[in-house]
C-alpha cells in the first residue's frame, strides 16, 4: 500500500514539534493532535491513540518529578518547587516574543527566579536559595530531556502508524 503524502507531511510536523519542546512550548500535545487528526482519518488505531496520550500525560508527569527531585535534593521545599514551576511558566510567556529561543531562556529565567524568590522569602537566606534555585534549574534541563525522549518515542510510534496505514 502506498503511503499517502498528507502521512509524510503528518509526520515532518510532528518532527518540527519536537523542536518546540526544548523552548518550553507544548510539542507533545501537539503531536498528540495530529495523530487525533490521524484517528479521525483512520490512519492511526484508537488504541496506539490512546497510548501517545498515555504517553504525553507521562512527560508531563516525568518534569513535575525531575523538577522536585532535583529542587529537594539541593535544599529546595514543596513551596519552592511551586515557585519554580509558576515563576518557569511565567518567563515562558514573556519570553516568547523573543524569536527562536526567547520562550527557552525565559523558563530557565523565571524557573530560576520563582525558585529563589519563594525560597528567599521563605528562610531570608540568599545562599540557600541560590542553591535551590540550582536545583531546579537542573531539574527543568532534566525534564527538557526527558520530554525530548518520550517525543521521539511518540513520533516513533505515531509516525509508524501513519506511514504504515
Amino acid at each position: 500500500m502506498e503511503t499517502s503524502a498528507l502521512a509524510w507531511i503528518a509526520v515532518a510536523a510532528m518532527i518540527a514539534s519536537l523542536l518546540l519542546i526544548p523552548l518550553g512550548l507544548p510539542g507533545i500535545w501537539v503531536m498528540i493532535a495530529i495523530l487525533l487528526l490521524g484517528v479521525f482519518g483512520g490512519l492511526v488505531s484508537p488504541w496506539i491513540f490512546l497510548l501517545i496520550v498515555g504517553l504525553g500525560g507521562f512527560a508531563e508527569f516525568l518534569e513535575f518529578v525531575a523538577v522536585g527531585r532535583m529542587t529537594s535534593r539541593y535544599g529546595g521545599t514543596n513551596r519552592t518547587f511551586w515557585g519554580a514551576l509558576v515563576g518557569g511558566l511565567i518567563g515562558a510567556l514573556v519570553g516568547t516574543p523573543v524569536p527562536v529561543a526567547g520562550s527557552l531562556v525565559g523558563a530557565l529565567i523565571g524557573t530560576v527566579g520563582g525558585a529563589f524568590f519563594v525560597t528567599w522569602h521563605q528562610t531570608g537566606h540568599a545562599a540557600g536559595s541560590a542553591r535551590a534555585s540550582w536545583g531546579a534549574l537542573l531539574g527543568r534541563a532534566v525534564a527538557i530531556g526527558l520530554k525530548v525522549f518520550v517525543g521521539l518515542v511518540i513520533i516513533a510510534i505515531g509516525g509508524a502508524s501513519l506511514l504504515l496505514a
